[in-house]
């Protein structure tokens, strides 16, 4: 699917969607866009969307629908409770950009196929500032003759690759997620004990990179962390939804042990818990909960 080469329906325009929606409309694409909250979709008309009073109008006429959406039962009501399924013409094909459960995005792709539709599940990475530059990395799972036609439309969004069969697009975000989630759990446990030894935090950070411990998670996570700043820039209630999520996958593949999931779990529990939805970088203050204050 080429610049201008079809409609397509974006449900979903949140801090993520807006911003990917926007970039399809700067790449020249026919935009239909849809919200929940109709004022967010509203946002999109000036620069150049049409919106869409429902979910099934915004679907009617598309070729490609786009679906960033909050979690998988949000996903599937809005499928399949709110007449997407039933407005969507036989051949077309829907392109789910939320992080769901593998086996939900396996559930919807043979729903929708019965009825002559295909399905991609193409969860991202990047955060908001990837989704306003269009640098997201893009996981795809899905058959192959799915992911060609949609290819160029997920490249004005960022950098998509073709992982496997339905669900494997999930699955790569859950680990994209372990890798995040524990890593940004080191990182704070590290300077947390620097600076209770005495050490200066920020030299630590400055000493650390570019070594074997470097990772954009010192870098950037590391540096909110020495300036304690956790506005919210990644959701820690979403971090924990794709933990659950990978523990969930886990299982159900017979995995019998995740023990680096399972405590970053843990800790991502506490920190909402005790402090709230912070940034995710905010694992540093629910260790420091744990540790208590310095003799």
């Amino acid at each position: 699917m080429t610049s201008g080469s079809g409609a397509i329906a974006f449900l979903g325009t949140g801090l993520m969607g807006a911003r990917q929606a926007r970039r399809l409309l700067d790449a020249g694409y026919s935009l239909v866009a849809w919200n929940r909250s109709r004022e967010k979709a509203e946002a999109l008309a000036s620069h150049g969307a049409r919106v869409a009073d429902t979910a099934a109008e915004a679907a009617r006429d598309a070729d490609v629908v786009v679906l960033m959406l909050e979690n998988g039962a949000i996903v599937t009501d809005v499928l399949f409770s709110q007449g997407v399924a039933e407005a969507l013409r036989p051949g077309s094909i829907v392109v789910d950009m939320s992080s769901i459960k593998p086996a939900e995005a396996q559930d919807h792709a043979r729903r929708l196929a019965e009825r002559g539709v295909s399905h991609i599940d193409a969860p991202v990475s990047g955060g908001t500032v990837g989704a306003e530059q269009g640098t997201l990395a893009i996981m795809a799972g899905g058959e192959s003759d799915a992911f060609s036609p949609v290819k160029a439309m997920l490249e004005a969004m960022g950098r998509p690759v073709h992982v496997g069969p339905h669900g494997a697009g999930q699955l790569a975000k859950l680990a994209n997620q372990i890798i995040v989630g524990v890593t940004i759990g080191a990182v704070a446990e590290a300077l947390m004990l620097a600076e209770r030894g005495g050490a200066d935090p920020a030299k630590v950070r400055e000493a650390l990179r570019g070594g074997f411990a470097e990772s954009r998670i010192l870098e950037l996570h590391g540096q909110r962390m020495i300036e304690r700043d956790f506005v919210t820039k990644g959701r820690s209630v979403t971090h924990l939804k794709d933990l659950d999520n990978a523990l969930d996958a886990a299982e159900q593949l017979s995995l019998a042990s995740m023990p680096y999931t399972a405590v970053t779990t843990d800790l991502f529990r506490g920190l909402l818990a005790n402090a709230g939805d912070l940034d995710h970088s905010g694992l540093l203050v629910e260790l420091e909960r744990r540790n208590g204050p310095a003799a």
